[in-house]
């Protein structure tokens, strides 16, 4: 496989210049032809909110993609199933239905009759519209993200598995490793043939929901989601090698790829444009599983863990975090039914009620003493 990755400086959400930049991008990475094939465009709605927030890739990018792909004879569809998918969803107000009722492309309800996939001998479900789509193109937010420190290419596949079947995954897969091993096998078992990041506005702090805006005005591509991976979390200030997702596919030599210097780079000197300055996740050390296995069935050593936190004057009581965690260890005061509470003996630390809490109400950090 392709292990280049271009990268160019863009510093503005105009659709036309968007559109020359993923013209060059796509063809000097070798592309495929979208000439007469059915396109699904995959971009990451994490939830369904105004794009100036950076939790979903922009409507612009988005819309300069569609153009492109039709401009060269593809039939575009787009589709995504965020965190918590409710009835309805359709990506208005991030702006992206905007964009396909604008260029004609056809919006896909992922949870619409889906199908199944084995991934790493365990079937599971795949939205219908991926596995009817001649080509798929991911189209990532750059963002960080409280489990996997960095979400890009090889993490925005996981939005093909559609509704709460992504959270179940978190059930199975209870560590960081483990968890960033089982998103690398869903990328081999159904690999997008392209992805374009967008990292005009990106997201730093905690992310990939609660995180906060941050210009760093590139955008990038490659056929090759680790390469991709690779040198985009290098512009956030990281040590590639230890971002879990291509920690595993480096270690196994997938997509061609064994270390991190085996990536082709085409861009501006990554010196120029690493963000020192760009507030990341801080890196946890691998811990031993069995040590795991001890530290999360002594009580005041699971105080010292990051875990979630619950803000009640924060809370609006959308019930998204309950909704969505795996191992159902939240839910409502049972008298005062206004204030979430946490089983913390349950808890497997996946964050998710981070990602899709809209309101702040959730905070990855120690509790301590009560607090």
């Amino acid at each position: 496989m392709n292990r280049k990755v271009v990268l160019r400086r863009c510093g503005e959400y105009d659709v036309k210049l968007l559109l020359d930049h993923i013209a060059g991008i796509y063809e000097l990475c070798g592309g495929p032809d979208p000439a007469g094939k059915r396109v699904l465009v995959k971009p990451n709605i994490l939830t369904d909110d105004n794009p100036a927030k950076c939790i979903s890739t922009h409507p612009a990018v988005v819309e300069a993609l569609i153009l492109y792909l039709m401009g060269r004879g593809a039939v575009v569809s787009v589709g995504d199933s965020p965190a918590v998918h409710r009835k309805g969803f359709n990506g208005r107000r991030s702006g992206i239905l905007d964009v396909c009722l604008r260029t004609g492309a056809e919006w896909a309800v992922f949870t619409r009759n889906p199908g199944k996939i084995t991934v790493a001998g365990r079937k599971i479900s795949i939205a219908r519209a991926a596995l009817e789509a001649d080509l798929i193109v991911s189209v990532p937010k750059f963002k960080t993200h409280e489990l996997m420190y960095f979400t890009g290419a090889v993490k925005n596949t996981l939005g093909l598995v559609p509704g709460l079947s992504k959270a179940r995954q978190h059930a199975i897969h209870q560590d960081r490793q483990g968890f960033g091993k089982f998103l690398v096998d869903l990328n081999v078992a159904i690999t997008p043939h392209f992805f374009l990041m967008d990292g005009i506005m990106a997201m730093e702090g905690p992310g990939p929901g609660n995180g906060y805006p941050v210009k760093t005005g590139i955008i990038a591509g490659s056929v090759n989601p680790v390469a991709l991976d690779i040198i985009v979390s290098s512009v956030a200030g990281y040590n590639p090698a230890d971002i879990p997702t291509s920690a595993n596919a480096l270690e196994r030599g997938l997509w061609q790829l064994d270390s991190v210097s085996g990536v082709e780079y085409d861009g501006p000197p990554l010196s120029e444009i690493i963000r020192s300055d760009f507030i990341r996740v801080g890196i946890k050390k691998n811990t031993n599983v069995a040590l795991q296995f001890v530290v999360r069935r002594i009580k005041p050593l699971r105080k010292l863990e990051h875990r979630p936190v619950f803000i009640s004057k924060n809370c609006i009581g959308c019930r998204k975090c309950i909704e969505i965690c795996p191992v159902k260890a939240i839910e409502f005061h049972p008298v005062t039914k206004n204030k979430v509470m946490l089983t913390d003996s349950k808890c497997i630390r996946c964050f998710c009620c981070s990602e899709v809490c809209p309101s702040g109400a959730v905070e990855i950090r120690r509790k301590l003493f009560g607090r």
